[in-house]
């Protein structure tokens, strides 16, 4: 065995690793990785324990270790949505990992709100890493496994390589966990992107490196909700393709090989390898970039931020049956889920829980529907046919989701009764059952959504479509979606997504990794609903009484300043006519739901329901075509409750007995036309083409005014609902200033201090990329007050950084914020009132609209802000002008109608195989040439907006929460660019 001063050994599949260290006992050289530690990275329970041992932070997790395949454990429970592993509770999303450091198989779970299935994780195989399996929902035990939390990181990985505790370098890459697609380049490398680590990340790649004793290796880094974890440790690790690393990289071992044996040389030798000591500075391609297809500005110009608020993609229209119930069946079923306690309510909607219901409902629903003339009561006939629909209901599509069917049980009436022991007890007798369901995406919704986001892709940003990816990829682009806790508008969001980043996949991985939700800021009308209600109140009078009750208090250049504006003016003489059509096409309806009823009866209605195969359903774009072509309706609606959809619809719209009309279903009417008209055109349901006419008359006056019956009571119902979120538009307005800001003083202070003969006597005496010294990391992230794991500013978000000093990237300071918020119409209506209608409000007297009159007249005539409708807002900083000058920043608002066709307008021929109306194109809501300052929109919304203090502090729910990181300033993202100045002061500056 001949005689080495350095030994490189590091263990890989049938690496002899003990004769290896029977080498160094007997020779004795240097290691630069030590071998007996790396015994552990075979174990990832060892693994984890060593960097607990060392304060590492890891994602929190629990051990299911057993003996032999198959073995039962006391200690593990596995339900519908969690495993318990003693005690401890991981909700899906949750990470499946082997025990063995080689088994590359790692497995997440996803919730049954998000889709449910499983997405495994491997070595990379061609263009793959990943594979989603729909059907997969109970965890493994063939063998022991790690649980952890699954930690979502806005769909981005950070691999860190260290050579020895003084240096370390990170890239980011696109996480498997999202599409499973692997980016490569031209030569078929993947794609990565070096990127800058904050101090707390350096200090943990230095304790990775002393706790394993391994010089040169690799860890995987998480980064969420403002903090990083390591969650796993790959021994030698050295990176691809990049040269500049390959020279530090050099370098920093030559001085260990020199320290270790020729101490006396290492000091004699430069640290920086000679042909790189004055080599010159690639020139950058400047800041100036016009952006592409919405309006023109200045060639000093640079985009920011896009922010935008869309409303979701075309749906089925939603439904919900009340009955109330006294089978015991039902109310045992109460009583099971909700703790026993007989005057507690309880909501079903799990797998589980709703299976429970359907064989519940399958044995109390009456084989046979007898005619009306047998039933004893009206009510009993009824009730059984109301049960048939809950039935029907919880059978379609033969699979559950909880993100589309919920059902309610509350107990009205309790008896006492004595149990066997004498002591007396409460039990419910008589319950209200609510049923919601529908409102579901169809495919034409995702369609839609998955095509808005292309667009935005290729016009919203610099680059035409490449320029967004490569920002993106970069770290260049700082993404973060939103959604309310409506499935629709979740799975508007992440189809959006798909096609904004260019996915593949389905659309349930895509929903966990990359969207949010916040119901408190994009759900609800609580806070408004007294003043809706006193406009519907006001509504219903103007149409009973017919045109002469709405005021005049618009004018001929200002016609939507009057009371009711767009209700026809003959309204009350077409509510009649509206509720003759609905009954014409309701009747039609019921006679299809006969015929298919007589057909089911002939099976038996025990049978299992045949697998459904859901996550592929949540992801489709295109319609059932045989379901069409054999005279069904699209989707998985049958007759029964199409049938039931309508026969509700025409039995609240007018109460016969009371002769009223409730013009609050007007709005349910159109929009089962519509879809019907859309969807079910090849039904051939007379009069359902003038029905529809009828409606969409009477819905353009009706729904816009729901939400205000003039300017200053929309103006005050939209700050109501719009609030939170025009609070967040703020904050996000704001951070975006605050970071370009100090980005733009930093790089002045560069360019000021790299002349200094300092900074040049700094280059030549270290290596390119050396640590900071952990005292001084833990200093300067101190003395600043910007550590990246303080939540003391909970209006920040946390920013990470490409490394423009290792990355091969013209612009490496060009950095864009998107926020995107997928919300209803209701906060689409909202924002879009406070925008046009801000400058009425008494606090800002004299002020003009932040809409020009033009697009005030083209709002006024826009009778509907429809499907996919979007507002957005775009900030354009100009470099040419002065910090201080309020013209450094500006805003620009545009929005679309969203897919605002009637069908009966827009029917190519493909359109029945489509079913999918297009999205129409962005409109300007200033004049071309018009300044609006960010000074002047945050004056004009502020009043209207929570204050920033008064948003809660992040929290992370137990289930799926998706992402949301916050805290921390501004510059922590940039101490790699430069060290803190000796006079910083508190704001770091």
């Amino acid at each position: 065995w001949p005689i080495c001063d350095c030994l490189i050994a590091f263990y890989s599949s049938g690496y002899p690793l003990e004769k290896a260290e029977s080498y160094a006992t007997l020779r004795k050289p240097f290691l630069v990785n030590e071998l007996e530690p790396q015994h552990l990275l075979h174990d990832r329970r060892k693994v984890y324990e060593q960097l607990e041992k060392y304060g590492i932070p890891v994602p929190r997790y629990a051990l299911v270790n057993r003996e032999v395949p198959y073995q039962e454990l006391d200690y593990f429970f596995e339900e519908e949505d969690f495993v318990e592993v003693h005690g401890n509770r991981f909700w899906k999303p949750f990470v499946e990992k082997p025990v063995h450091g080689d088994d590359h198989s790692i497995m997440i779970y996803y919730p049954s709100s998000a889709g449910g299935g499983m997405k495994e994780l491997f070595r990379k195989v061609g263009n793959r890493s990943s594979e989603f399996h729909p059907d997969v929902r109970r965890v493994r035990r063939e063998g022991s496994y790690i649980y952890e939390e699954f930690m979502p990181t806005g769909g981005t990985d950070v691999k860190v390589y260290t050579v020895g505790p003084e240096y370390a370098h990170a890239e980011a890459r696109k996480s498997p966990v999202v599409d499973g697609v692997v980016m490569r380049n031209p030569d078929g490398k993947e794609v990565r992107y070096p990127v800058l680590l904050t101090p707390n990340e350096k200090q943990m790649a230095r304790e990775v490196c002393i706790a394993f004793r391994q010089a040169v290796c690799g860890f995987d880094l998480l980064r969420c909700e403002g903090r990083s974890y390591v969650c796993d440790v790959n021994g030698w690790s050295f990176v691809k393709n990049s040269y500049k690393y390959y020279d530090d990289a050099a370098c920093v071992l030559r001085k260990m090989f020199l320290e270790a044996k020729a101490p006396h040389l290492s000091s004699a030798i430069p640290p920086i390898l000679p042909w790189k000591v004055n080599e010159p500075v690639q020139p950058t391609e400047g800041l100036t970039r016009q952006g592409s297809g919405l309006g023109t500005f200045g060639q000093s110009e640079e985009l920011r931020c896009v922010i935008a608020v869309m409303r979701h993609g075309d749906r089925t229209p939603k439904q919900k049956v009340k009955l109330k119930v006294t089978e015991e069946k039902l109310l045992n079923l109460m009583l099971k889920y909700n703790g026993g306690r007989p005057r507690a309510e309880t909501k079903l909607k799990s797998a589980v829980q709703l299976q429970d219901l359907l064989d519940a409902t399958r044995i109390l629903v009456p084989r046979s529907r007898p005619g009306r003339e047998s039933d004893s009561e009206a009510e009993d006939f009824e009730h059984a046919e109301k049960l048939r629909q809950v039935k029907a209901v919880l059978e379609e599509g033969g699979h559950f989701s909880g993100i589309y069917r919920k059902v309610q049980l509350k107990p009205l009436k309790w008896v006492k009764v004595t149990k066997s022991t004498g002591d007396e007890e409460e039990r419910p007798v008589e319950a209200l059952m609510v049923l919601k369901y529908g409102g579901v995406l169809t495919h034409a919704g995702r369609k839609q959504a998955e095509e808005l986001g292309r667009y935005f892709r290729n016009n919203m940003y610099p680059g035409e479509g490449t320029g967004l990816l490569r920002l993106h990829s970069t770290y260049r682009h700082d993404l973060k979606i939103y959604s309310s806790d409506e499935g629709r508008v979740q799975m508007s969001a992440a189809a959006f997504a798909k096609g904004l980043l260019d996915l593949e996949g389905q659309l349930t991985p895509i929903l966990v990794s990359l969207v949010s939700k916040d119901s408190s800021m994009l759900d609800g009308l609580d806070n408004a609903s007294i003043e809706m209600e006193e406009a519907k109140a006001r509504l219903n009078e103007i149409i009973k009484s017919g045109s002469k009750m709405i005021h005049s208090n618009g004018s001929s250049d200002c016609p939507w300043m009057a009371d009711g504006v767009g209700l026809p003016p003959n309204a009350s003489e077409l509510l009649p006519k509206l509720v003759k059509l609905t009954k014409k096409v309701t009747e039609q309806v019921r006679q299809l739901a006969k015929d298919e009823d007589e057909d089911l009866a002939e099976t038996n209605p025990y049978d299992v329901i045949p697998p459904y195969d859901q996550a592929k359903a949540l992801g489709k774009t295109n319609i059932d075509v045989d379901r069409i072509a054999a005279g069904l309706p699209c989707g998985s609606e049958g007759f029964l409750l199409m049938y039931a959809r309508w026969r509700k619809l025409e039995r609240d719209l007018y109460n016969e007995r009371k002769e009223r009309f409730d013009i609050t279903q007007i709005p349910d009417v159109y929009d089962s036309c519509k879809y019907d008209l859309l969807h079910n055109a090849h039904l051939n349901l007379e009069g359902l083409d003038e029905l529809f006419k009828v409606a969409q008359l009477l819905a353009d006056g009706v729904i816009p005014n729901e939400y205000g019956i003039n300017p200053k009571q929309k103006l005050k119902i939209g700050s109501k609902i719009a609030r939170r979120l025009l609070g967040k538009l703020l904050i996000d307005l704001r951070n975006t200033r605050e970071e370009a800001i100090s980005v733009a003083e930093l790089k002045s202070s560069q360019d000021q201090v790299s002349k200094s003969t300092k900074t040049e006597k700094e280059d030549k005496d270290y290596p390119p990329k050396l640590f900071i010294k952990a005292d001084d990391t833990r200093r300067s992230s101190t003395t600043s007050d910007i550590s990246m794991d303080q939540d003391d500013d909970d209006d920040k978000e946390t920013q990470y950084r490409l490394d423009p000093k290792y990355a091969n990237v013209k612009t490496p300071e060009r950095h864009v914020r998107t926020r995107l918020y997928f919300t209803s119409e209701s906060h689409i209506h909202s924002l879009m009132n406070v925008l046009r209608y801000c400058n009425l409000d008494e606090s800002l007297p004299g002020e003009d609209s932040l809409v020009c009159h033009s697009a005030l007249e083209r709002l006024y005539k826009t009778k509907e802000l429809d499907y996919m409708s979007y507002i957005v807002l775009r900030m354009f900083e100009n470099t040419a002008v002065a910090l201080e000058d309020p013209k450094r920043f500006r805003i620009e608002l545009t929005f679309s109608r969203g897919a605002d066709l009637s069908p009966l307008e827009w029917r190519p021929s493909s359109l029945h195989q489509e079913h999918t109306l297009p999205i129409m194109g962005p409109e300007r809501l200033q004049e071309v040439g018009s300044y609006l300052s960010l000074e002047k929109m945050e004056k004009m919304i502020r009043p209207f907006a929570m204050p920033a203090e008064d948003f809660p502090p992040p929290s992370t729910p137990a289930g799926f929460t998706g992402y949301f990181a916050k805290s921390a300033s501004v510059l922590e993202r940039l101490v790699n660019l430069w060290p803190f100045h000796k006079n910083a002061n508190s704001n770091g500056k």
